[in-house]
């Protein structure tokens, strides 16, 4: 049978609230929100930690694991922490005790660890069984004055015992140890500094709260990670960073292979090794980058042959950071190896700066560095009042006790009468001589030995003195000018603790201002080293280590049947041009060339030249070169030849041909060239000025010389003053000139007239 709504029991006021859906997602929501940025994710400026961290810290402090007592088991600490204070799971709360140990996260670690706390490398720190831990000095000075009255206390979460708000110590460590976190609709990134630096730029503000931002970075000159590295943006861009709270830091790798005498980093990095050789040393990284994720980048780029400047990457790190990069050959320039390594790898990084934090009313705020440090020397001046405050009310406690002491002590004989004689000595006592109730009591609990002419005196040292340091922090509290004046002695102690020339406080990263990573060019990656191309007719192609001499090219060795087609004298940096007789261009690169040890590799299996098409030339481009190129037709033009390299395996078609034709020349323009010499099959010759033939990247050309019968032979471009040169012939190697070329000199386009006597019968110019 069928549920009907009437069959449904009737709904029970309270148990439920008929409200939008949309409405009631948004508010919870938003509640959950409001707990992250201020439970969770968002540092307070007052003291720089997050819930989690302070209470670790609270908690570390209870079981009294200071810098002098012995280190206890993590999985007590965190046992705890989750136990009394913070009621979330136990990786949470261990991954936070961890960092807080690192060095290499940590710029003043609050935790002192023992065990495998993890590396530098990236590796995972041991589990919270096998790890132990105890407070560092740097954390008893966060929290120095707990116990002072300086700070407010709430419950904790099950209302069995209580924790501190905020940490009210003197040590800035919101910027000193920085902060990151992400948050509902909001983050936090906020780098390492210098505490000395940070307490410097606070003092300045103690003497002149008018102080502009330029002042105050005078003291605090950018981060300082626990990694080093070198910061290397321009203090313009630093300066409006911490103007406006956001902005972003260039963070390089450090290369160099130690300190020099003075104290100063030798920072080429530059190793030098036996016979010229020479190696790259890194020191340091960026923050927040695993070495051995690096060093797994670097590797990677080795591998894929993206940077084959560089032969190998090692590690050599024992107790400080060594990484050796070892070039390809000791001719790689090292400033263009370190550039490459900057845009390809994270050894340059950049941190996002975002001071995003909780101000004193647990309100998140993006603050610039002048308001982060008004308002944390703020919060100070209370803590300050308040430990005097509370230092007051112990002060009137004592001296109620001391002035009762010193009544019994001048009536001691009445005081003893009444305690031997009544049975309420109490209410006699304090009727008598106008005692107040702790006095009576306290007299009562007096032990006898206290009954000495010594002890009146030193009660009375002990009044006058309690009574002038009470008139001294009335006045301080009164003051705030004296207020200002205490505030700056102790921040001057402690910047004797971290000052920059101990061993904790000294800086570790470098602000030098460096120009962005150059874009580097394919050549730049390349060793150069003298090679010479070698062709043969049946396409296999090889390059031989230096400049063979031309008489020598003969001694060349090919497979049987096969012999020499092209030879020239090229770069390994260079790009190889390859023209074809169907009018195409491809382009090789002449270190991606086999060795000249063995009979090379087939040219096809580079580039996909038609199976149909004859290989016409093989020419090494410049980039101010020019072509001269021409078709059987009689048809060309003048080329450069960085139009015509081909980016791809399929080539750039150049020359458009016309039916039955085919590409015959193909030969370099040189600077001072101004005429061309055409010949055709007919064995006629014209000589006209270069400048009639036109400057084009693609197309057909015009008609350079006019047949009846066949086509043209061979072209060349020549200097006309010079007169025009044609090889002899046979295995003498000599050439012969002819200056006076005006028969020959006649309008492109012509038919042309006979060559002068000794032109070779092949009708090539070469």
């Amino acid at each position: 049978m069928a549920t009907t709504n009437d069959d449904l029991p009737p709904s029970v006021p309270g148990d439920s609230i008929d409200t939008p859906f949309d409405s009631a997602l948004s508010e919870r929501y938003l509640v959950y929100a409001l707990s992250t940025i201020t439970a969770r994710s968002l540092p307070d400026l007052r003291d720089g930690l997050k819930p989690v961290h302070r209470r670790l810290l609270w908690a570390m402090r209870a079981m009294r694991l200071d810098p002098s007592q012995g280190y206890k088991k993590s999985a007590r600490v965190v046992g705890d922490v989750i136990g009394k204070f913070h009621p979330h799971g136990d990786t949470a709360v261990y991954d936070a005790m961890v960092r807080l140990a690192q060095d290499f996260s940590l710029r003043y670690p609050l935790v002192d660890g023992q065990g495998n706390f993890g590396n530098i490398d990236g590796d995972n720190a041991a589990a919270y069984r096998y790890t132990e831990a105890r407070l560092t000095r740097v954390a008893i000075d966060l929290m120095q004055g707990l116990d002072e009255g300086t700070v407010d206390f709430r419950p904790t979460y099950n209302g069995e015992d209580e924790e501190p708000e905020i940490m009210p110590g003197l040590f800035p460590n919101l910027l000193a140890n920085g902060a990151s976190g992400i948050a509902v609709g909001m983050a936090t990134n906020i780098p390492p500094h210098n505490a000395a630096e940070v307490i410097g730029a606070a003092l300045l503000l103690i003497e002149n709260q008018n102080a502009e931002l330029p002042e105050l970075l005078e003291h605090v000159k950018g981060p300082d990670f626990p990694t080093g590295g070198i910061v290397v943006d321009s203090p313009e861009t630093i300066a409006h960073a911490y103007e406006t709270g956001r902005g972003g830091f260039r963070v390089r790798a450090r290369f160099s292979t130690g300190k020099l005498g003075d104290g100063s980093w030798e920072e080429s990095g530059i190793e030098k090794l036996s016979g010229g050789t020479w190696q790259l040393v890194i020191s340091e990284i960026p923050y927040g980058v695993a070495k051995g994720k690096l060093i797994e980048q670097i590797a990677q780029l080795i591998a894929d042959k993206k940077l084959p400047i560089l032969e190998d990457v090692r590690d050599e790190s024992a107790e400080d950071l060594r990484i050796v990069l070892e070039p390809k050959s000791r001719n790689v320039d090292p400033e263009v190896l370190k550039d490459s390594l900057f845009r390809l790898t994270d050894l340059e990084s950049r941190f996002a700066l975002n001071l995003n934090v909780l101000d004193a009313t647990r309100t998140p705020k993006v603050m610039g560095l002048k308001q982060l440090l008004t308002e944390w020397l703020q919060h100070q001046i209370i803590v300050l009042v308040r430990r005097a405050q509370h230092r007051i009310a112990k002060i009137d406690d004592r001296l109620e006790l001391v002035a009762g002491y010193i009544i019994a002590f001048l009536n001691l004989d009445r005081i003893i009468e009444i305690i031997r004689t009544e049975d309420e000595p109490k209410p006699v006592m304090i009727a008598e001589f106008i005692l107040t109730d702790r006095q009576a009591e306290a007299i009562l609990n007096m032990r006898l030995r206290s009954l000495r002419r010594l002890e009146e005196m030193e009660l009375k040292r002990e009044q006058a003195d309690l009574t002038a340091e009470r008139e001294e922090l009335a006045k301080l509290v009164e003051s705030p000018a004296r207020q200002k004046t205490r505030l700056r002695k102790d921040l001057e102690k402690l910047r004797d603790v971290y000052g920059l020339e101990t061993l904790l406080g000294a800086r570790r990263t470098t602000i030098a201002e460096a120009a962005p990573t150059r874009e580097i060019p394919l050549d730049a990656m390349i060793e150069k080293e003298p090679v010479t191309v070698i062709l043969s007719k049946r396409g296999w192609i090889r390059a031989q280590r230096g400049h063979v001499a031309a008489d020598q090219w003969g001694e060349f060795k090919f497979k049987e049947g096969d012999e020499l087609l092209f030879a020239a004298h090229a770069q390994t940096t260079d790009k190889l041009l390859v023209a074809a007789s169907d009018g195409r261009f491809f382009t090789v690169g002449a270190d991606k060339l086999p060795g000249g040890r063995g009979f090379g590799e087939p040219l096809r299996l580079m580039v996909d030249i038609d199976p149909d098409a004859r290989i016409v030339a093989l020419i090494p481009a410049s980039a101010e070169g020019r072509l001269l190129l021409a078709s059987t037709s009689g048809h060309g033009f003048v080329a450069q030849m960085s139009e015509v390299v081909a980016e791809t395996r399929k080539g750039r078609n150049v020359v458009n041909l016309k039916p039955k034709a085919s590409l015959a020349v193909v030969r370099p323009v040189a600077a001072g060239d101004d005429s061309i010499a055409a010949v055709g099959e007919n064995r006629k010759l014209v000589v006209f000025p270069l400048a009639e033939v036109p400057v084009m990247a693609r197309g057909q050309g015009v008609m350079l010389q006019r047949y009846r019968d066949g086509g043209l032979s061979d072209a060349v471009s020549f200097a006309f003053a010079e007169g025009l040169s044609w090889a002899m012939g046979g295995d003498t190697g000599r050439t012969r000139t002819e200056t006076d070329l005006a028969p020959w000199r006649v309008a492109r386009g012509a038919a042309g007239r006979m060559p002068p006597t000794g032109f070779p019968r092949n009708n090539r110019f070469d």
